[in-house]
């Protein structure tokens, strides 16, 4: 058994905490040592250009949205969490851009199911798979329709 935490990198496409993700974190906190680290992928239509600025802002707005709800998700896994926005829409990317740059053991993924993202979606814990860690996946939200 490791000395150090496990590292649970949780994907989510709502910065702010939704009931069913902040169970499975409640539930995965029951087997410590665990740590967490919140990733939401660009909230911005994945049409838009990489360098246009809707990007850069939605990316900003869901950042504050989800550091005025870190707390939530804190309470939920019993300490510490981070978080993060992507610049990206594809929450494949920011996992790797992520794991560039610190070592998870594990993957929670709870997005929503719409459009385009419905797809880039349900493929993510396949995609996932590949890196060999184990992945939960929490069901998500009903999508509002637009």
């Amino acid at each position: 058994m490791p000395d150090r935490p496990t590292r649970v990198l949780v994907i989510t496409d709502h910065p702010e905490p939704q009931p069913a993700l902040l169970a499975a974190i409640r539930e995965r906190t029951g087997r410590p040592p665990v740590q967490f680290r919140v990733l939401v992928p660009n909230p911005a239509h994945a049409e838009v250009h990489l360098l246009h600025p809707e990007r850069r802002d939605r990316a900003d707005a869901a950042e504050r949205l989800l550091r005025a709800h870190l707390a939530a998700f804190e309470e939920a896994a019993g300490g510490p969490v981070g978080g993060s926005v992507s610049v990206r829409n594809d929450p494949y990317d920011g996992v790797e851009a992520v794991m560039a740059g610190e070592p998870v053991d594990e993957f929670m993924v709870a997005l929503s199911a719409s459009g385009l993202s419905r797809a880039l979606h349900l493929d993510l814990p396949h995609r996932l798979a590949h890196f060999g860690l184990p992945v939960h996946v929490v069901a998500g939200p009903v999508p509002v329709p637009a």
